[in-house]
């Protein structure tokens, strides 16, 4: 697989390699378990534009370094854009400021499924949060033994609004999306493929990577332009439901997000206790 090449290098986020018609993008974090802040944010969008863009890439396959796919957002490197928020009396100017934050955080998942090239998502380790936003953006997701997900926003007084809930629930049915969201539980992966979150399992992360590759391979055989053009018609049907839902959260959230539980939920973590929420 070759080394990163411009328009691919200088990133700190993410890592782009080349191999023949596949790309391998690779999270990096930089913070632990490849947790997703500013930089993360701000690359995402710019690597699956310039994926979409080059004509040597058929098909793109997304993993995470070492152990785990992503542990999801990096709460404190991404508080600096929430606290005038939460500084419990926000009026219309930070609330405004925070609907275009959730907006370009949105934007920035919904390059992949925007990405005209047919993106496989390998998943190891955990995959929490805005971990499940990414692979539910994707168009295939695999895992190893060991993958675990979370739609844990639930249990940090958040409503998820980077697209897992508009999304996961046309992979996995209503039924499971809802117990999913409204648990915040966590699922091994066998479950994981009971449901439909992932089409295959296998036993560790080398053997996951090279079922990726290779089903990548296959599709990047076939004629790219029908293979892009059978992608946007498959997405076609659910493209305005996933927009309509997307707007209305990054509404409802910057109306609602400020609260004492919210609050809690941050200082638990910062803490590492359990938090007490009291619906305030």
């Amino acid at each position: 697989m070759s080394a990163p090449e411009a328009p691919y290098s200088g990133l700190v986020s993410l890592e782009v390699r080349l191999d023949g018609p596949v790309a391998e993008v690779t999270l990096l974090g930089p913070g632990k378990g490849n947790a997703m802040g500013p930089d993360f944010w701000r690359e995402l969008p710019e690597v699956f534009g310039g994926l979409d863009a080059d004509p040597r890439v058929r098909a793109i396959v997304l993993t995470g370094q070492g152990k785990h796919f992503s542990y999801g957002l990096d709460l404190p490197a991404m508080m600096g854009q929430w606290a005038p928020l939460l500084a419990g009396d926000a009026l219309a100017g930070p609330r405004t400021d925070f609907h275009a934050v959730i907006g370009r955080l949105q934007a920035a998942v919904s390059s992949i499924a925007a990405c005209r090239k047919p993106v496989i998502a390998a998943v190891s380790g955990w995959c929490v949060g805005g971990g499940v936003d990414v692979i539910t953006a994707a168009d295939i997701r695999l895992a190893g033994a060991d993958a675990k997900f979370s739609v844990r926003e639930v249990k940090v007084a958040i409503v998820a609004d980077l697209g897992s809930l508009q999304r996961i629930a046309t992979i996995v049915g209503e039924g499971h999306a809802r117990e999913l969201a409204l648990t915040g539980r966590d699922i091994d992966a066998a479950r994981a493929e009971r449901i439909g979150l992932v089409n295959d399992v296998y036993p560790d992360q080398e053997t996951l990577l090279a079922k990726a590759r290779e089903l990548a391979a296959e599709i990047a055989a076939n004629p790219p332009l029908v293979v892009q053009g059978t992608k946007q018609v498959l997405s076609a049907s659910t493209e305005r439901q996933i927009a309509d839902g997307l707007r209305y959260v990054a509404a409802w959230n910057s109306a609602f997000l400020p609260s004492k539980d919210l609050q809690e939920a941050i200082q638990s973590f910062l803490e590492r206790r359990a938090p007490e929420f009291k619906g305030e």
